[in-house]
């Protein structure tokens, strides 16, 4: 490793940022003084502040860099998943789940199963959600070590750049939970903005201006409906937009985020209105990923052109361009990481740990141990980082477990009377195995894919569960 690989203004400003961020975080951690201040950070959090870190919990690796990779090779078609289901998900939540769950006043969203349906349940859904997280939150830790690897041409590894990056997101994530990924994602957010809109304005100029860019560009890149009328094709186009659309629904750093506002109506417009701004700035990579069909055509056709943004960047921006650029997307990632890597462990720490002590347990003690149980996440999912999945794969199959297991127990829960015990169980199961016994068997030839399988027999043993309870209902009185 050469020293001068190291002192160049763009690696220098990397670390600066880096001390910035973590300075910031340690700083507002302060605040934090109960388990409340640290997991929801103390419900009271505003509406800028609520916008930016529900537009944060998504705005990440994926977004920048995966998409983008997409994008260069298979238009809208290929990341129907993320942004257009990630956006999705943003505004089913705003508008049929923010205040229904802010007035439940939980910490966690496994409490919300617990309440529901009993501790049982609270257990099954509790235990898939926190494992979604791990290839998520992977997912970062691994676009944490490209960008140190990019920015010193390979003087410094993916790996250890990626425990360069996650020691920073770990202190400042341990020390202040909630109200320090919050704060931190508001800033983080503002740059996000500054960065992508300089970088592309730059770019799509040098690139000839983006109508250039466009006349360049296959018409079936603009494609969002499948141009075969199959079954197969459209079932295939329904499972791209739910895998995140409804899959993130039940996610722990989601309810976070909005439970931390306020109040419920802050909560409700907090998502709303990340919905539009997600859904605005992801349209900047993926106009990225076109200039660099005219820019960076190597990378056209590459089974991994996961680096084609960062390589971008590198080769056709000024230095100033490329500090602004790497760090919006240092911001990207460092605030989906905080989040991602806190929710997990508050799952665990709340619906696991903290009823094994029988109400013995202390806030200060319960705060201790959901900082014990952050160090243990990212541990797991730095293995995770180390192994051959790329971004995208990661992130998509964070959420097919969710989805199948946790979303109809959810979403039946809050918008009927009648659902029960019997069927949020049967519901988990039905959809966990239908799931894995069609991926086991999917194949080129499949119609179905084992996604909406899983969801259908997810929905399936809901009803079977209450039609169930009924009968023994019935039973009962007879």
């Amino acid at each position: 490793m050469s020293f001068s690989s190291l002192a160049t203004p763009l690696f220098l400003f990397i670390v600066a940022y880096l001390a910035v961020d973590l300075l910031i975080g340690l700083y507002v951690a302060r605040r934090v003084k109960t388990s409340t201040d640290f997991i929801l950070a103390g419900r009271s959090l505003s509406l800028p502040v609520v916008i930016a870190t529900a537009f944060a919990t998504w705005f990440g690796s994926e977004t920048i860099i995966a998409t983008a990779a997409e994008m260069l090779n298979h238009g809208f078609l290929g990341v129907i998943t993320d942004p257009f289901g990630t956006a999705l998900c943003l505004i089913l939540i705003g508008v049929f789940f923010a205040k229904k769950l802010y007035s439940l006043h939980h910490l966690t969203i496994g409490d919300y199963y617990r309440e529901r349906y009993g501790r049982f349940v609270e257990i099954i859904c509790s235990l898939i959600i926190a494992l979604s997280y791990f290839g998520w939150v992977a997912a970062q830790f691994i676009a944490l070590g490209i960008i140190f690897q990019t920015v010193t041409w390979g003087a410094i590894p993916q790996m250890y750049g990626m425990f360069i990056g996650v020691l920073v997101v770990l202190i400042y994530t341990y020390r202040g939970g909630m109200i320090s990924v919050a704060i931190t994602d508001f800033i983080e957010m503002l740059v996000i903005f500054v960065g992508l809109i300089a970088i592309f304005w730059y770019l799509q100029d040098k690139a000839g201006g983006f109508a250039h860019v466009l006349s360049m560009t296959p018409v079936d890149h603009f494609r969002l409906i499948p141009a075969d009328f199959t079954a197969k094709d459209y079932l295939a186009y329904i499972a791209a937009w739910i895998t995140i659309g409804l899959g993130s629904i039940p996610q722990q750093d989601v309810y976070q985020r909005i439970m931390s506002a306020k109040n419920a109506n802050t909560a409700r417009w907090g998502s709303i209105i990340a919905w539009l701004l997600y859904l605005s700035f992801a349209m900047i990579p993926l106009g990225l990923a076109l200039i660099a069909r005219v820019l960076e055509p190597s990378f056209i056709g590459m089974d991994d052109a996961e680096g084609v943004i960062p390589s971008l960047v590198l080769n056709h921006a000024p230095l100033f361009l490329q500090i602004i650029f790497f760090g919006a997307l240092l911001s990207a990632i460092m605030s989906t990481a905080s989040g991602a890597l806190l929710a997990p462990a508050t799952i665990l720490s709340r619906n696991f740990l903290h009823p094994l002590f029988r109400g013995n347990l202390s806030d200060k003690s319960f705060l201790r141990l959901t900082r014990i149980c952050v160090i243990f996440v990212a541990m797991v999912a730095m293995y995770l980082a180390l192994g051959d999945a790329t971004i995208f794969e990661l992130v998509q199959n964070s959420y097919t477990f969710v989805l199948v297991g946790a979303f109809v127990p959810l979403a039946f829960g809050l918008y009927t009377h009648w659902a029960n015990t019997a069927g949020a169980v049967l519901s988990s199961s039905f959809g966990i195995i239908a799931w894995i016994y069609a991926s086991m068997h999917e194949t080129d030839a499949t119609i179905v894919p084992a996604l909406i399988v899983g969801l259908i027999m997810s929905i399936i043993g809901m009803i079977f569960g209450w039609v169930l309870g009924k009968i023994l209902r019935s039973k009962k009185h007879s």
